[in-house]
């Protein structure tokens, strides 16, 4: 064979492979996988039961009262803190106040039951507010979940998802030994704002 020819057939062949390189497809083995996820957010859900802590007439100086109450978690997160916002209006029936009918409704105490546990025995109570005006109590933000006595009785601070705190409440007229006619058919309407905050964050 010529050397032309030998030439000619090995440029052929060249040119042969090249096309089968470029325009060939190869077999080989596959496969996929995939992943997925979700993220669902939990929920605070605080009540007050009953919710009308006290709804009383006919009161005069002197007079006072105890009233039972429970702060539920209902939701499916645990509550860290229930900070209350008290508040109150007054109806002054006959127009003649000199001074705040707030003034003279005690909040003789508020206690948190389940944090005080069996210490009631010793005289140790867990008391959220204690000896506390109305009037004196706008000013306060207690944490009626906060367990304020150090023992191993009761509840640690906190409401957990699906649990309540017995609460007790006393108010009282207080008597100040002086003329205290003008309050005389007036009313007070008190507002409590429980206000449930969660937890810090964690690993899940």
């Amino acid at each position: 064979m010529s050397l032309k020819k030998k030439i000619g057939m090995g440029i052929t062949s060249a040119a042969l492979g090249i096309a089968l390189v470029g325009g060939g497809t190869f077999a080989y083995f596959s496969d996929t996988a995939t992943a997925d996820g979700s993220f669902t957010a939990g929920t605070l859900d605080l009540a007050v039961n009953p919710e009308t802590v006290i709804n009383i007439e006919n009161i005069k100086p002197g007079d006072w009262m105890n009233k039972t109450f429970y702060l539920e978690n209902n939701g499916s997160l645990d509550i860290s803190e229930v900070i209350l916002n008290s508040t109150y209006t007054v109806n002054d029936a006959n127009g003649d106040n000199t001074d705040d009918f707030g003034k003279h409704i005690r909040v003789n105490f508020l206690e948190n039951v389940d944090k005080t546990g069996n210490s009631w025995m010793i005289g140790n109570y867990n008391d959220i507010v204690y000896s506390t005006t109305l009037y004196d109590l706008q000013n306060l933000s207690p944490d009626a979940v906060e367990k304020k006595i150090f023992n191993f009785s009761g509840e640690r601070s906190g409401l957990e998802n699906g649990s309540d705190d017995e609460m007790y409440v006393q108010f009282e007229f207080v008597d100040n030994d002086g003329d205290q006619n003008q309050f005389q058919g007036d009313s007070l309407t008190i507002n409590w704002e429980f206000i449930a905050n969660q937890e810090e964050g964690e690993q899940k």
